[in-house]
């Protein structure tokens, strides 16, 4: 790969090697992010391609401690329940609850990514809308992509945690979101606490298969 970088357009490698040192960060300082920095944040994930240029993507924006706590106390008890009919322990379940609980309040800023359906086509038969779905979901995920690497950019760390596909409508309903609104996932977002633990990536020939004629 140094190979490849040395022979990138400077401005090209400035940008993959932003793209390689992103790491997703779950420790954060307390410190507040400016209003600005959460725009700038927001204003990324809006210039993500996506289907049809429908941008099917949502963000509720969580900085208020109470608000947050709420949230995270009601997706607790939904990750109880959930772990309770699957036999875990009472002891296990608390550790659990109480860390993801922890995970949510610790961080200034949560950005609960969503999306909605409502002005994306619509057909008939099942095979179709299940696709048009695929591209909706793929669309709001490329938005969260620019997200995270807008907050790299700015020094910021950030995590996406998938917790809220597990528990959409208490989700929705704690923060009063419009029915439309599908939660897909929540980015934590920080100054971070510590640097970032760092994992390898697999090479490039583990998942990769150049097609000749």
């Amino acid at each position: 790969m140094e190979a490849v970088m040395a022979v990138l357009p400077a401005h090209a490698q400035a940008l993959l090697e932003q793209i390689r040192s992103r790491r997703s960060v779950r420790r954060y300082r307390p410190d507040p992010i400016p209003r600005e920095w959460v725009e700038a944040l927001l204003e990324a994930a809006r210039w993500a391609p996506s289907a049809h240029n429908r941008q099917p993507w949502r963000f509720a924006v969580v900085e208020d401690p109470g608000v947050k706590a709420r949230l995270a106390e009601a997706m607790g008890e939904r990750l109880a329940e959930d772990l309770r009919r699957d036999g875990v322990p009472a002891e296990r379940i608390a550790e659990e609850v109480a860390r993801s609980v922890a995970r949510i309040t610790a961080a200034p800023l949560a950005l609960v990514v969503c999306l909605s359906m409502v002005e994306m086509d619509r057909y008939p038969d099942t095979r179709r809308q299940a696709a048009e779905r695929t591209m909706a979901v793929q669309s709001v995920a490329m938005a969260g992509q620019n997200l995270l690497l807008m907050a790299h950019a700015l020094g910021l760390g950030a995590c996406w945690i998938c917790a809220p596909l597990f528990c959409p409508d208490t989700v929705r309903e704690t923060l009063g979101l419009p029915a439309d609104w599908e939660p897909q996932g929540m980015i934590l977002v920080g100054f971070p606490a510590g640097p970032p633990r760092v994992k390898e990536r697999r090479p490039l020939e583990a998942f990769t298969r150049w097609i000749r004629a």
